[in-house]
């Protein structure tokens, strides 16, 4: 009962740990977000000895992305025995597929296991990162309820795990301001908002809109579904987890991991179909078989037909979205939105469709997402600045000239083949023996070389040539404007593991410590 309360309670009651510097000073590290990755990343630190660190968490419960996302029937679609920690197996999930509440019972369950309540702070949102040369540390300023006016923490490392799924995207419709019904995002559910009886227009048909059309298309009075692009969809093999696997799973050595290895296999093979048209196309002929079969009327399931390279977009998995469709309350609506108004959304065939609600699953800002982040390096050096020409980092985690900042899936280490675990333990790794090399020589800072930064960053647009994100005759969160591949990692996830096991410390550049005392500056002390 204490670590739940601590892990839930306001921050100005949470018994968050102080510097070992002291009220006032820095922290070894400090991490920003208490997702998979945050979370991940500070259970590294226990285990290599460093207790020196603070999470900074803006909302009022850990989860990141599994506490944000509460939409109906939203879950993973990757499974559950590689969609977890490896050093944390679950024996005893309920679906092959996750669900979200699941999700969030396990991280915390996680929370408590490594005793992380007490490095949380909760209600402490990050406004501004600062890396001052004088001092050698970050200067995080902090704001919200579990913060002091105008709060600072410090921090001799910043490890930023706050996810690149994290900022809602709602497109810019002409006349939206006008309606006078209930708009929510996905993301930003509106449960007390009762759907039952209403009319209402879903605008998106990306990885969340797919699971909760199904699920809210038998409250509604009606529901019209705007579709852009229709996804690539395969079948979604869930099911219970049976007893005799679970006894399995707790009660002989090895049962778990091979389920988790050849789950992860399988997932891996994907990888070869980036680049071999004749893989994608057999994988697209399953698609088109379980639509087909879902879909009998020919007219709807034209419109549901990709007219893109299978994989230039996320490839989806339901086994309920196309039965929704064909349900006599659900319209799928194609000709392209025209403008808002006060009670209806108008088409561009000129069609006037009266509707209470408007649910966006139009997915999340990606690419463009620091495009607001009060980022700034050494020299001054903005983070806008330095990712003018795009967004980009060594090995997705480290950007020169911003000195121990370590990024948790940053640019080009997001998948759409895998599990994102598996990257994110790959990078805590990679980023704790940076940590482990600056101890080793007593260095103040370590910070990638733009040369090695530059060059790993060339492989990355190279191998992204031809691959079918790029060339598959599409638009999505992988690209940016431009249409360069800034999200997706362009190899298999071993490529990654093998690059990320060791540091190569020719990557980087080390300084020695300053004799310089930290400033100290307001500081809202807390004890243990």
């Amino acid at each position: 009962m204490a670590a739940e309360a601590a892990r839930s309670a306001p921050a100005d009651r949470a018994p968050v740990v102080t510097p070992a510097a002291g009220p006032g000073g820095a922290y070894k590290v400090v991490i920003v977000g208490t997702g998979f990755s945050g979370l991940g990343m500070a259970i590294a630190l226990k285990k290599a000895g460093t207790h020196d660190f603070v999470i900074l968490e803006k909302a009022g419960e850990v989860g990141g992305t599994w506490r944000e996302n509460t939409y109906p029937g939203c879950a993973c679609d990757i499974m559950s025995l590689l969609y977890s920690y490896s050093f944390e197996p679950k024996a005893d999930w309920s679906r092959m597929f996750p669900e979200q509440r699941e999700l969030l019972e396990y991280i915390k369950h996680c929370v408590d296991k490594y005793d992380l309540a007490q490095h949380i702070r909760f209600g402490a949102e990050v406004t501004g990162a600062e890396y001052e040369d004088g001092t050698g540390t970050w200067r995080m300023t902090v704001a919200g309820p579990g913060a002091e006016p105008g709060e600072v923490v410090r921090g001799r490392a910043l490890a930023a795990g706050m996810g690149p799924l994290h900022l809602p995207s709602v497109p810019d419709l002409p006349g939206l301001a006008s309606f006078e019904g209930t708009t929510f995002h996905s993301a930003e559910w509106d449960h007390s908002y009762d759907l039952r009886g209403k009319r209402v227009a879903v605008i998106g048909t990306g990885a969340s809109a797919i699971q909760f059309v199904p699920r809210i298309a038998t409250r509604v009075r009606s529901l019209t579904v705007f579709q852009r692009t229709p996804p690539w969809i395969m079948p979604k093999p869930d099911r219970r987890v049976t007893g005799v696997e679970r006894a399995l799973f707790n009660r002989v050595p090895g049962v778990q991991r091979g389920y988790r290895n050849g789950i992860y296999l399988l997932q891996e093979s994907f990888v070869l179909g980036f680049k071999n048209p004749r893989l994608i196309k057999a994988a697209g002929n399953i698609a088109a078989w379980h639509l087909r079969r879902q879909v009998p009327d020919p007219a709807l399931r034209r419109k549901l037909t990709p007219d893109y390279t299978m994989g230039c977009k996320r490839t989806l998995v339901s086994s309920d979205y196309y039965p929704a469709l064909m349900r006599p309350n659900v319209e799928l609506t194609t000709e392209g939105i025209a403008e808002v108004r006060e009670r209806s959304i108008v088409t561009r065939d000129g069609r006037e469709h009266e509707v209470d609600a408007i649910i966006f699953g139009t997915g999340f800002h990606v690419t463009d997402a620091m495009e607001d982040a009060r980022i700034t390096g050494r020299g001054g050096l903005k983070i806008q600045d330095a990712w003018k020409d795009g967004v980009e980092a060594h090995l997705g985690v480290t950007v020169a000239g911003f000195p121990n900042l370590f990024l948790l899936l940053g640019p080009n280490s997001g998948l759409g083949h895998n599990s994102m675990i598996f990257i994110i333990e790959a990078q805590v790794r990679y980023v704790t023996q940076c940590l482990r090399m600056l101890d080793a020589v007593g260095a103040e800072r370590i910070s990638v070389r733009r040369t090695s930064q530059d060059r790993f960053n060339e492989w990355v647009q190279r191998t992204s040539q031809g691959a079918v994100w790029v060339a598959g005759g599409c638009t999505s969160w992988y690209l940016d404007r431009d249409g360069v591949n800034r999200a997706a990692w362009p190899a298999s996830t071993i490529n990654y593991w093998l690059r990320t096991r060791r540091i190569d410390p020719a990557d980087f550049e080390l300084a020695t410590r300053r004799a310089a005392k930290p400033q100290m500056e307001k500081h809202a002390q807390r004890t243990t």
